[in-house]
């Protein structure tokens, strides 16, 4: 596929068009500049985010389609070029998803906190304390079965960002992936999604609009927008 083509076309575009293929590509391309250690790192870990990944899906795609997006959003649109926060935005979901294959243990005869664990040990053996760290800080917690999955899920998000700026990054890429995206899915994900992501957006405008979030003024207005174009969404699928 022709390279300046790729470079600019949206994300989503990309994903119907191109597919996993295309969105591999792009991100490698985004990141050719960068010094080869750096480069080297990205690459081992998009790969164990692929072989992690391999066999899930997100409704309508591949899982690991998603863990692109929200990686070439942050160095193309956020202008990031933290390798680090580039590598734990491949993995954010690693720990969550994978911890008893990422952390080498039988998943029968261990806890959730050891097999979250094992899995950020992992992490930063293979790249480092502060990758480990950052996927810590995005990683939902075991949920207590009483309370309402989604109000924790919310106060879990907001404690986590309140105290690792870097994490907002990543997270704000997630959430605008699963939220101004919730248009290219199913009627029945995209009202799942309204209804557990709606309620965050103040929370992240507000996390967004801080002295401490390192980004520009310019990508915290792109962000802006895009919240503002999610609440969009969110309100014509939950209040039609």
């Amino acid at each position: 596929m022709a390279t300046r083509l790729l470079l600019s076309m949206p994300l989503h575009a990309i994903t119907e068009v191109y597919g996993e293929q295309g969105l591999r590509e792009r991100f490698l391309l985004e990141v050719d500049a960068f010094p080869p250690g750096e480069t080297a790192q990205l690459r081992a870990a998009l790969e164990l985010a692929g072989t992690l990944h391999a066999g899930d899906r997100r409704v309508r795609e591949p899982y690991l389609n998603h863990l692109l997006r929200v990686a070439i959003r942050i160095v193309k649109y956020y202008g990031v070029r933290d390798v680090d926060v580039l590598t734990a935005a491949l993995l954010h979901d690693a720990v969550e998803d994978h911890p008893a294959e990422l952390g080498g243990l039988d998943p029968a005869g261990h806890t959730h906190s050891e097999l979250t664990e094992a899995a950020i040990a992992e992490l930063a053996r293979r790249f480092n304390p502060r990758v480990a760290e950052l996927v810590r800080s995005v990683t939902n917690p075991e949920y207590d079965p009483d309370r309402d999955r989604h109000e924790q899920y919310r106060e879990h998000v907001a404690s986590n960002l309140e105290r690792d700026p870097w994490a907002r990054v990543i997270k704000v890429s997630d959430f605008t992936d699963n939220g101004v995206g919730v248009v290219h899915t199913t009627a029945d994900k995209a009202y799942s999604s309204a209804t557990k992501y709606r309620p965050l957006v103040p929370k992240l405008r507000e996390l967004v609009g801080r002295p401490d979030t390192p980004l520009s003024v310019e990508a915290k207005d792109h962000i802006l927008d895009q919240l503002d174009l999610a609440e969009e969404r969110f309100a014509a699928i939950l209040d039609d």
